[in-house]
């Protein structure tokens, strides 16, 4: 979603600040012990998150305790975040490798610290890691699954190739032995017809209609902010959002009209994914009536005349083979003032499947 939060102050230090500490043989480990105890009879996946942290390192800083604890509550074997706002490794003007943190100045090896301290200590130390970053500190996301699943593969691209990433680290797809997760950053649809908007999202919704067509022979769960809300239902002003302009702009087609995420031609093809994909919205599947306090994800600033407007833009939309195994699906904020936003200005969503039973045909 377009954001009505204050940008990302850069820090800057003259002190070059030590490496990151190593992780040590203390608690953190017997726990991880503990939990690939716990986890035996698990062979894939159940428990799932995902976040837009509208900027990973300003959470690190200012929100980890209370997110630490949502954590170390729900214990989810997989969490998928969306707007890292970290740049990718390289100097300026080199080639960047969107898979690794920048830390080649003084203030991206402090940032990078910063991070690397927060996901060093427990619980985050029981998962292995994945980024997938922008060349700034836009977009970008990052994958965390418990050590003790290990995915056949990981990718970073619809195309999945090799280790060829998406334009500003929107993509990463772990491939399981019965499942596929894919984890998106969706780029947001804008007000206008220009290249950077309309088409840009445009282009996107194809590639995502040709990538669920072509991976069929697995089941596939798909998170992330997907910046579209499908029906009325899903926001929390219908006419406001219907009628939303940027500076008085009327786009030449009514069906790009209203607010991003909202117009009609975002959620026909949304639908039309779904349709085709044979996918269905896990968190419609047991909620099908509007929820004014918990039933959407992102709010607007609690200041303005995005107060109190609200849309359900963070999903995870699985495979109709996976509809009865859906044991929850929750949005885990609520209400105008973003209790359980842990600073963003979206709440975590999470979806817990059942074990699949032993002669079930979902590969």
């Amino acid at each position: 979603m377009k954001r009505f939060f204050q940008p990302i102050q850069k820090d800057g230090s003259s002190k070059k600040p030590a490496l990151s500490p190593p992780i040590t043989k203390d608690d953190g480990e017997n726990r991880e012990v503990s939990e690939d105890e716990n986890q035996k009879k698990k062979k894939e996946p159940l428990k799932f998150v995902t976040w837009n942290a509208n900027s990973f390192l300003l959470r690190a800083k200012n929100n980890w305790p209370e997110f630490t604890k949502f954590v170390e509550t729900l214990d989810p074997d997989v969490i998928a975040i969306q707007e890292v706002r970290m740049p990718a490794a390289g100097s300026k003007g080199a080639p960047k490798n969107q898979g690794e943190l920048k830390d080649d100045t003084n203030s991206s090896r402090e940032e990078k610290k910063i991070l690397m301290r927060a996901i060093s200590s427990p619980p985050f130390r029981t998962y292995n890691v994945w980024w997938s970053l922008s060349d700034s500190k836009y977009a970008g996301t990052a994958l965390f699954i418990k050590k003790c699943f290990q995915p056949q593969k990981v990718s970073f691209s619809l195309d999945q190739t090799g280790s060829k990433h998406e334009p500003d680290g929107r993509v990463i797809l772990a491939e399981f032995e019965s499942f596929r997760l894919l984890n998106t950053y969706s780029p947001n649809n804008g007000w206008k017809e220009e290249e950077n908007s309309f088409q840009r999202r445009r282009k996107w919704d194809k590639r995502i209609m040709e990538f669920v067509l072509q991976i069929s022979d697995k089941a596939l769960i798909w998170c992330g902010d997907l910046n579209v809300s499908h029906e009325e239902i899903d926001v929390s002003h219908p006419e406001f959002f219907s009628n939303a302009k940027l500076n008085g702009y009327i786009p030449p087609n009514k069906e790009d009209c209203g607010q991003p995420g909202f117009t009609l031609a975002e959620r026909k093809r949304f639908g039309a994914i779904l349709k085709e994909g044979k996918l269905v919205d896990a968190y419609r599947v047991l909620h099908n009536e509007k929820d004014m306090e918990r039933g959407f994800s992102w709010s607007g600033h609690p200041v303005g005349k995005y107060r109190g407007k609200r849309m359900r833009i963070d999903y995870f939309v699985i495979s109709e083979k996976l509809k009865d195994r859906i044991v929850a699906c929750e949005m885990h904020g609520h209400g105008i003032e973003l209790q359980g936003f842990y600073g963003s200005d979206h709440c975590p969503v999470s979806l817990d499947l059942s074990q699949a039973s032993p002669d079930s045909d979902e590969s």
